[in-house]
């Protein structure tokens, strides 16, 4: 609340549309390249949980086969995720350009979208599923007390490398803790660490 909150709404809108045009030609090469692969959809949308329990459609460039969602099922006895979390290293849904995109999280970039929209802020806890939700117990319910972000304390120590416990933990830390100039120093991280980061899968 009060003018931290304030700021923050004004910084996130603002620096999303300025990005956007920025990085319109590079967006353009990007679904250019998906499009071509297989002629399927550009973007992938999947529902998520947003500040206060809201769910919304997150955007994000498609780095999975078409009917990826429907493979699914099939895939789960194969995860390497914690708790509630479907991750594979080795998922073959994953397209070639998507393992490219996903290397360098160029497949979050459409997300800027959703921070222009309200939905989500350019840093903050990591956008859940609806499935994921349904099983927090009561104290995890804080992290629904705060947009999620396009980056976060779960992106720049490990993302896909975290256990479950690690992940939570280091979204309440932001909620009980972030600050104007915390989420400067967020932003300015992923850019030098996101190629030699760990677990972007």
């Amino acid at each position: 609340a009060g003018p931290r909150l304030l700021c923050k709404t004004a910084i996130d809108p603002g620096a999303a549309a300025a990005l956007l045009v920025l990085l319109s030609p590079l967006l353009a090469v990007l679904a250019s390249l998906i499009r071509r692969h297989d002629k399927g959809p550009v973007f992938f949308r999947q529902e998520r949980i947003g500040k206060d329990g809201n769910a919304f459609p997150m955007l994000k460039f498609r780095t999975m086969v078409v009917g990826a969602e429907a493979m699914l099922p099939s895939l789960k006895e194969r995860s390497e995720g914690q708790g509630p979390l479907f991750k594979m290293q080795d998922d073959p849904r994953i397209t070639p350009i998507g393992t490219f995109l996903r290397r360098f999280s160029l497949d979050e970039l459409p997300q800027l979208v959703n921070v222009l929209r309200g939905q989500m802020s350019l840093v903050g806890p990591r956008p859940p599923l609806a499935r994921e939700v349904e099983t927090y117990a009561n104290d995890v319910h804080r992290r629904l007390l705060v947009k999620p972000g396009m980056t976060g304390l779960w992106q720049i120590n490990g993302r896909s490398d975290l256990s479950w416990d690690e992940s939570v933990r280091f979204d309440l830390y932001y909620v009980e803790n972030w600050s104007v100039m915390s989420d400067l120093l967020l932003l300015l991280r992923p850019a030098r660490a996101v190629p030699q980061a760990p677990g972007p899968y």
